[in-house]
């Protein structure tokens, strides 16, 4: 009964507006690049600043720091992140929830170690929020809310700890912002000082199209507090590990630390890596003096190994541990844990990766190699460095694999992590390295089941930001190389120079060019590998494909694709199918991927995933059910309810008893008045369409509307022969007709596009119903699909989801637009069984723009969308 009330979907072009894709393109390149950027621009000036640090001084002075000290600043690191569980019990306070402490803190840890390390925080530990926190009933709106009030109170104590220092302390001479000391620290310390002082204006503040209403005064200074302990705590840290000959008291130092973090920040590097550094090494006065700046640097390294990596190290295996403790269980919440899990093994694995190329870009320990010297032949050392640097590049790439949940990428990295770890021993004893890859193998073995696709490596999509993040990768490497051996002289016989003690930059650079090698190879067949284009609609051949895979589906729903217009993608062996067509952005499927083999129907969403992002488009599959709802979740997607579907238990169906009393004298009524339905095969249908169309235009000219198309059919000749028809005859003139979808297994019937005649009697759809339903109850026909219901059976309590209050309101107050309410009580009367209907969307800003041009697919543009 859909069709009543939706207006045509205009075609939308095969082929993307060039403009539209340019544009596109550059903003999916333009973050990535600019922090590529930043970072090269910062590596080139650390280089320039310590040209007279060699890696062996670094290395002397971070093994002379004292058990005492480093065991300080790990307690010092753990107060830090104590200290940053507070903005999340505070912000959670602030939107009116509780949540047990310990797990508050717990979510609070891991977000946080995740941020630190991998950079841009607010979408970092935001989907990191949102993951954990929406599992505890948060709604999406109160997440956006708790993670923006953490954000302000990580930015607004930064400030005020900037600004107050700055005021305090007077910046040592020669540095950019000596001169504007105060000026910049009264700007600075303005900032969260209006944010404290606005609480006391109890009215809602106009912010463009926002209105804000501001923290109590008390609330905001305590926001303030807790953000610039946190920072004073991370400079403690870093302080605790500086060099005695340092010669500078604890303010001086914090003034030069937190305008170090705000520029690596603002740099958008992950963790500010490189441009921390580079400001730290500037404030001091440490380019000329490597007496100073090779402890600075020492203690900058180690800073990052207890702030940064042990924290993410810890939280890898706390979200491990719960994540396969989920599983375990079965819980709810499994779906959630399968898509996570994938993920972290490829950060790991790309760790790793790293890890090896780092490794090979420097000195191994001397005493080490006099070992080695004694029990392996050169030509094993050599041959073994070179291999784990390769490895450590091929690691790279297999992480985006084990991403998308490769079985070959699977097995290769499993492989390749065991063959690593014995490289490590043999090129240097580097049993550091051989335990964190032993470990990695040890707890990948056993999650074969989580990477299942058959799909080859070489046709999986890399985004700009993965290809991004393995050249930063190799740069560093490239960098480190060249920063370990920048006292060695470069001649051409260099790389043919082969011994245990003096040819580790042969060694190095050996192993930088096969890493190199590797990753330009596996590139050159990734590009040689012709890739799936933007499909055209089906021809006759392909519907013809799909036609056995359309009836034995179980859902009657997947005969719309015989309606031509939708394009059709099949998986490589053919056994299954989906459906889909792009309106702005968005690619939107209909319905779940068509045919019996699951593993098929996965390989599909994956593949659907990968075509979308390669054309920089938004997935979005449409009207999916309940069953299937764990292929969208392991790919990452959101879900919103959107409806529920009515299915009439053709067994239990009759129109016995007091609540059908209307329903059956209608349809006697009608049966005494010489109404009755005949079924029509497919092959019979094309000489009735002359008498067909004039009912159908008809119908239109009498409802004011236009042929719709994608979520329902349309009176097109080439589709109405492909399906069987019911007619409802009164004498000799055909008064109604509606074109069957009929499952061969007999699981379910449906109809799809009914017409009536005008003038024709009342209760004329009722009969129709009634008596389709009967007979497919006789011919053994398990259900009859009534369609869905829009917006049906959304709740609008206070602590249901953003999205279920919205479309609940719609659905009570929105029958100016659509007929929400009476489409339901219509089909209501049948006695279905209702069952919930899904939208599988990207997270993100996006989600606005895609409603819309899902709105505008289904209901035949934007003027169909406010139309009634």
């Amino acid at each position: 009964m859909e069709q009543e009330k939706i207006e045509q979907v205009p075609r939308t072009d095969d082929v993307l507006n060039p403009p539209s894709q340019r544009v596109v393109l550059l903003r999916r390149i333009a973050g990535p690049l600019l922090s590529v950027g930043m970072l090269v621009l910062a590596l080139w000036g650390l280089r320039q600043l310590a040209r007279h640090v060699t890696y062996h001084e670094i290395r002397e002075y971070v093994a002379s720091v004292s058990r005492t000290r480093l065991l300080l600043a790990i307690v010092l690191t753990t107060l830090g992140f104590g200290v940053m569980s507070l903005y999340d019990r505070f912000g959670l306070q602030a939107i009116g929830k509780s949540l047990p402490w310990r797990r508050v803190t717990l979510i609070s840890f891991i977000s946080y170690a995740f941020s630190n390390a991998v950079g841009m925080s607010f979408l970092v530990s935001g989907s990191i929020r949102y993951r954990f926190y929406v599992q505890n009933g948060l709604s999406t709106a109160e997440i956006a809310k708790l993670v923006l009030y953490c954000t302000l109170s990580f930015w607004l104590g930064l400030l005020a700890l900037t600004g107050v220092t700055l005021l305090i302390v007077p910046l040592p001479a020669g540095l950019p912002l000596s001169d504007w000391r105060i000026t910049v620290a009264v700007a600075l310390t303005a900032i969260p000082l209006a944010w404290i002082l606005g609480g006391f204006i109890r009215k809602p503040i106009s912010l463009w199209r926002w209105r804000v209403l501001l923290p109590r005064p008390l609330s905001a200074l305590r926001q303030v507090l807790v953000g610039a302990l946190d920072w004073w705590l991370a400079a403690a840290v870093m302080y605790v590990l500086m060099p005695d000959s340092l010669h500078a008291g604890f303010g001086h130092f914090l003034a030069i630390f937190v305008i170090a973090q705000i520029v690596g920040l603002i740099s958008h590097v992950p963790g500010g890596l490189g441009v921390f550094e580079t400001v730290m090494l500037a404030g001091f006065h440490a380019t000329d003096d490597k007496h100073l700046a090779a402890p600075i640097l020492g203690a900058l390294a180690m800073f990052r190994v207890v702030y940064y990596l042990m924290p993410l190290c810890a939280a890898t295996m706390l979200v491990l541990q719960r994540e396969a403790r989920g599983l375990r269980q079965q819980s709810l919440w499994s779906p959630w844990f399968n898509s996570l899990l994938p993920s972290f093994f490829a950060g790991l694995t790309l760790v790793s990766g790293a890890v090896l190329l780092f490794s090979g870009a420097t000195r191994a320990l001397p005493e080490r190699m006099a070992i080695l010297r004694d029990v392996l032949p050169l030509s094993v050392l050599e041959v073994s460095h070179l291999l784990a640097s390769v490895i450590g590049m091929l690691l790279l790439i297999l992480a985006r694999g084990l991403q998308r949940r490769l079985d070959a990428a699977y097995w290769v990295t499993l492989v390749l992590l065991v063959a690593g770890a014995v490289l490590s021993l043999l090129k240097g004893i580097d049993y550091e390295e051989a335990s964190l890859l032993g470990l990695l193998a040890l707890a990948l073995a056993p999650a074969h089941r989580l990477f299942y696709r058959r799909a080859s490596l070489f046709s999986t999509n890399f985004s700009v930001g993965w290809i991004v993040a393995i050249l930063a990768v190799f740069g560093c490497a490239t960098w480190l190389v060249m920063f370990s051996y920048k006292h060695v002289d470069y001649s051409n016989s260099l790389w043919w120079e082969f011994s245990f003690h003096e040819g580790g930059a042969p060694r190095a650079l050996r192993a930088l060019v096969g890493a190199a090698a590797a990753g330009l190879l596996f590139a050159l067949a990734a590009l040689i590998k012709p890739q799936r284009l933007r499909r055209a609609p089906p021809s006759e051949t392909e519907l013809e494909r799909a036609l056995p895979l359309i009836r034995n589906f179980h859902s009657a729903q997947a005969h719309l694709a015989l309606m031509g217009d939708k394009r059709l993608l099949f998986d490589a062996d053919g056994k299954a199918f989906l459906m889909y067509d792009t309106e702005g952005r968005s690619w939107v499927t209909m319905g779940d991927p068509v045919g019996e083999d699951d593993d098929a129907r996965r390989e599909l969403v994956w593949s659907f995933l990968e075509q979308c992002e390669r054309a920089g488009g938004w997935p979005v599959f449409y009207q999916v059910s309940p069953e299937d709802l764990d292929m969208y979740l392991e790919v990452g997607m959101n879900l919103l309810k959107i409806g529920e579907e009515a299915r009439v238990r053709l067994e239990d169906f009759n129109l016995d008893g007091k609540s059908k009393k209307t329903l059956r004298g209608t349809i006697n009524k009608l049966g005494r008045d010489g109404l009755r339905l005949e079924i029509v095969p497919a092959d019979a249908v094309a000489p009735l369409l002359p008498r067909l169309k004039a009912i159908s235009d008809a119908w239109l000219r009498d409802k004011n509307a236009r042929e719709k198309r994608f979520s329902l059919g349309a009176f097109d000749p080439r589709y109405l022969v492909r399906t069987p028809m019911a007619l409802v005859w009164q004498g000799e003139q055909i008064v109604a007709f509606a074109n069957l979808f009929l499952c061969e297994t007999r699981e379910e019937a449906s109809l799809d596009l009914m017409r009536f005649v005008p003038e024709g009697p009342s209760g004329l759809m009722d009969f129709l119903f009634v008596e389709l339903m009967q007979w497919a109850k006789r011919e053994g026909y398990r259900w009859f699909n009534l369609g869905m219901a829009p917006l049906a059976g959304l709740t609008s309590r206070r602590q249901a989801p953003l999205w279920n209050r919205f479309g609940a309101l719609v659905f009570g107050r929105g029958e100016r637009f659509y007929n929400f309410q009476g489409l339901q009580r219509y089909k209501d009367k049948f006695d279905p069984e209702w069952e919930p209907r899904y939208m599988a969307v990207p997270g993100g800003i996006a989600l606005p723009m895609i409603l819309a041009n899902v709105a505008s697919l289904i209901s035949g543009g934007l003027t169909g969308v406010v139309r009634r």
